[in-house]
C-alpha cells in the first residue's frame, strides 16, 4: 500500500462507517477539508454538522447529541481539540461519561510549516489524565481504519491522534486492533524499542540497523496508550531488561511517562525516552523537524545503545 496519512485513512473509515451506521453523526469545526470529514459530509450531509470556529461550543453539542442517543465523531486540528476545549471535554464529556469520539487531526511536529502555535505536543499527555478516556494513536491507515470502527462500537469517550503526514504502511489485512494491546513488530532479547504513531516505522528500521550491528531489538507498537498493554511493558523488561520509548510528543506525559509509570510500579529497569525535549517546536518541514527534534532511526539507535549501556554497568 502507498504511504497516506492517518487523517487520510480517517476520513475514508469515517464515510464507509456512515454508510453502515445510520447512528453515526460527524461535526466540524471549520476543517472538514483538513480534517478530512468532508468525505463523509459529502456523502451524509444530513448528518454532518460544521460550528465554525468554535471548538468548545463543537464539544458541546457533541455531548448532546451523545446523551440523545447517537455517535458523534468530533474533529478539528489536535491543537484546537485538547486546548482550546478542555473543559467541555473534561465536564461535559468525561465527567458524565458521555459516548463522544475525539478524532484530532495534525497532532505533532509532522504539521510542519504551521509552526509552534498549531504543533500540538503536548495532547496525549493532556486527554490521558482524563478519568473515562481512551486514548488512542494509530501508526498507519490500516490501524487507523479498524481504531475508527473500533470507537464507533466502543461505549465511552475516545480520543484517537492522527497525523497530517503520509506514513508507510506497516500492517496486512489480517491486523486486529485491540484496546489495551501492543503488537510486536519484531522479536528481540537486548532491548525493546515502545514507538506509537509516526514513530512506528522508524522505530521498525532502527531495530533492523541495530540487527546489523549485533544489537538484538524488540519492537512494541503501543497504540493503546491508555488503557496501556502493561503486561508487554513488563515481559519486554522481564526479557530484555532495558526499553525504549519513541513518540511524535513531548517526554513529559506521553508515551514514555505511561511506560515509566509502570515500570517504577512493577519491574524498574532502564529506560530512555525518544521524544520532544521540554520545548517548543518551530516552522519547517515535517523531515526537517523530525530530524532537528532528534525523532530518527539515528537517534533511536543512539538510545537503544545508550540504554544497553546502561543495562551491563
Amino acid at each position: 500500500m502507498a504511504d497516506l496519512a492517518t487523517r487520510e485513512a480517517y476520513g475514508i473509515a469515517l464515510k464507509a462507517l456512515g454508510d453502515r451506521n445510520k447512528d453515526v453523526v460527524v461535526l466540524d469545526a471549520d476543517l472538514s477539508k483538513s480534517t478530512k470529514t468532508n468525505v463523509f459530509a459529502k456523502a451524509h450531509a444530513d448528518r454532518f454538522f460544521n460550528v465554525g470556529i468554535a471548538e468548545q461550543n463543537l464539544m458541546g453539542v457533541a455531548a448532546g447529541l451523545a446523551a440523545a442517543g447517537k455517535i458523534p465523531f468530533v474533529s478539528t486540528f489536535a491543537m484546537f481539540a485538547t486546548g482550546r476545549a478542555f473543559e467541555q471535554i473534561r465536564n461535559s464529556i468525561c465527567y458524565p461519561r458521555l459516548n463522544v469520539k475525539i478524532a484530532a487531526t495534525h497532532a505533532g511536529l509532522t504539521v510542519g510549516e504551521d509552526g509552534a502555535s498549531h504543533q500540538s505536543i503536548e495532547d496525549i499527555a493532556i486527554m490521558r489524565v482524563l478519568p473515562n478516556m481512551t486514548v488512542i494513536v494509530p501508526a498507519d491507515a490500516t490501524e487507523t481504519k479498524q481504531v475508527v470502527d473500533f470507537a464507533a462500537g466502543y461505549d465511552g469517550p475516545v480520543y484517537i491522534r492522527l497525523g497530517r503526514a503520509a506514513v508507510p504502511d506497516l500492517f496486512g489485512e489480517a491486523y486486529q486492533f485491540r484496546l489495551g494491546k501492543a503488537i510486536q513488530l519484531i522479536d528481540g532479547s537486548d532491548v525493546t524499542i515502545i514507538a506509537c504513531g509516526v514513530m512506528a516505522a522508524p522505530a521498525r528500521h532502527a531495530a533492523e540497523k541495530l540487527a546489523a550491528q549485533g544489537v538484538s531489538a524488540r519492537v512494541l507498537n503501543m497504540a493503546s496508550i491508555k488503557p496501556i498493554d502493561a503486561a508487554a511493558i513488563m515481559d519486554a523488561a522481564r526479557d530484555t531488561g532495558a526499553l525504549v520509548t519513541c513518540e511524535e510528543h513531548s517526554i513529559i506525559g506521553g508515551l514514555g511517562s505511561a511506560v515509566a509509570e509502570v515500570l517504577a510500579e512493577n519491574m524498574p529497569v532502564p529506560l530512555e525516552r525518544v521524544g520532544i525535549m521540554d520545548t517548543f517546536g518551530e516552522s519547517g518541514t515535517p523531515g526537517e523537524l523530525l530530524k532537528k527534534y532528534n525523532l530518527t532511526e539515528e537517534a533511536i539507535v543512539a538510545a537503544a545503545k545508550k540504554v544497553v549501556g546502561r543495562k551491563q554497568a
